[in-house]
């Protein structure tokens, strides 16, 4: 399959201690839009990659089907081009997706894992969802998604190809196995919050099916205690009560 380089970032201490942490962004986003929030909180202390994906910001589009696996397979190259691994992963929404696929395929390349408002089954979302994504077009995409991914890409079609990219990646969206997910042997923080678009049981579910959980449901939406850019709108409470948290996960 063909792989897709990918734009990459590095951020943060680089004598740190800590392994790295690489950051894993959701459909729409760019390291920026998805992070931005975040990234100073995190690299006082450790040391942080930060990658784009297939068609986002920019990574080019290519001319491969997206699909998680593939984007898992493209990570794993960066992460063997730089000779790192294990490595701690935090993926948001896709990124989650992304980041499972990672761990299940590339066991060696993943100390712990953070899965936030990722779902891994058709039926984890809200009421509405696929009706919505199906009946989307690119019109509907939030301008601050467009207004980042041109910040960076300087290409005025290039969001549009994202959003389509993304639409097909979901739409096409298969249920993870449960024997996939049960293969995860990192340590995982399950993240999700209590008015998020994946529903509140799904996380439960993903928490009982990985060998070794622990399951986190935080006040907010999707995205909000990451900080990222439509879900806190420039608001950090989420985002700070949160921190201590992942932190602790992550020492433990």
């Amino acid at each position: 399959m063909t792989r897709i380089p990918l734009h990459r970032e590095w951020h943060g201490d680089e004598d740190s201690p800590h392994p790295p942490l690489l950051l894993l962004h959701g459909g729409g986003s760019t390291i920026e839009s998805n992070w931005g929030m975040l990234l100073p909180l995190l690299e006082r202390t450790r040391s942080v990659l930060a990658v784009e994906l297939q068609g986002h910001g920019r990574t080019a589009s290519g001319d491969r089907e997206p699909s998680f696996e593939a984007s898992a397979d493209d990570v794993a190259a960066v992460l063997e081009e730089l000779h790192l691994g294990p490595v701690d992963v935090l993926g948001f929404s896709n990124g989650g997706q992304v980041a499972l696929q990672l761990a299940a395929r590339h066991p060696d390349r993943v100390r712990k894992l953070v899965l936030a408002s990722a779902p891994l089954r058709r039926d984890a979302m809200v009421d509405g969802f696929w009706a919505g994504l199906e009946a989307g077009r690119f019109e509907d995409l939030p301008a601050v998604y467009a207004q980042a991914d041109f910040a960076v890409s300087r290409d005025p079609g290039h969001a549009e190809r994202m959003f389509e990219l993304d639409r097909r990646l979901m739409l096409g969206f298969q249920d993870f196995p449960d024997e996939l997910v049960a293969s995860v042997a990192a340590p995982t923080l399950v993240v999700g919050a209590d008015r998020d678009v994946v529903r509140s049981a799904h996380f439960v579910e993903v928490a009982g099916l990985l060998p070794d959980a622990r399951l986190l449901i935080v006040p907010g939406t999707h995205g909000d205690y990451l900080g990222e850019l439509l879900a806190a709108a420039g608001d950090d409470a989420a985002l700070r009560a949160f921190l201590p948290h992942l932190i602790a996960f992550l020492d433990a």
